[in-house]
C-alpha cells in the first residue's frame, strides 16, 4: 500500500528528492514519516508530517536541508521528501510510513519497501 521512490547515487552537496505513494485506508492515520537506516545502523526518525500538512518535525541532523510534503488526489495520497546539500551520512535506506505520528518507529503502522539513498563522490 505504500510504495517509495526516488532513492539513487548523488554527489555531496546534490540534491535527491523521494516519493511515497499510498491508496488506502486512513482511517488509523494522523500522520506520515519518513525514516531511514544506514549499514549497521538502527531504523531512525527523519521527518514527519500531519495528516493536514500543518505540523512538521525533522531530526536535528537535516533540519534546514530536507522538507517533507503530502499532497492529495482523490484516493492517492502522495508523500515526499525534497533532500538538499546531501551528505555522505545521509547514505541509507528511506522508508516511508504511515501512522500516528511522532517519532518512534512503533507508532507507525505501514511501511513502503525502502528506497536506497547513496550520497558519493
Amino acid at each position: 500500500q505504500l510504495q517509495a521512490s526516488g532513492g539513487g547515487l548523488v554527489q555531496p552537496g546534490g540534491s535527491l528528492s523521494l516519493s511515497c505513494a499510498y491508496s488506502g485506508h486512513t482511517s488509523s492515520f494522523s500522520a506520515m514519516a519518513w525514516f531511514r537506516q544506514a549499514p549497521g545502523k538502527e531504523r531512525e526518525f527523519v521527518a514527519s508530517i500531519s495528516w493536514s500538512g500543518r505540523r512538521t518535525s525533522y531530526t536535528d541532523s537535516v533540519k534546514g536541508r530536507f522538507t517533507i510534503t503530502l499532497s492529495r488526489d482523490s484516493a492517492i495520497y502522495s508523500l515526499y521528501l525534497q533532500m538538499n546539500s546531501l551528505k555522505p551520512e545521509d547514505t541509507a535506506v528511506y522508508y516511508c510510513a504511515g501512522g500516528r505520528g511522532g517519532r518512534d518507529r512503533a507508532s507507525y503502522v505501514a511501511w513502503g519497501q525502502g528506497t536506497l539513498v547513496t550520497v558519493s563522490s
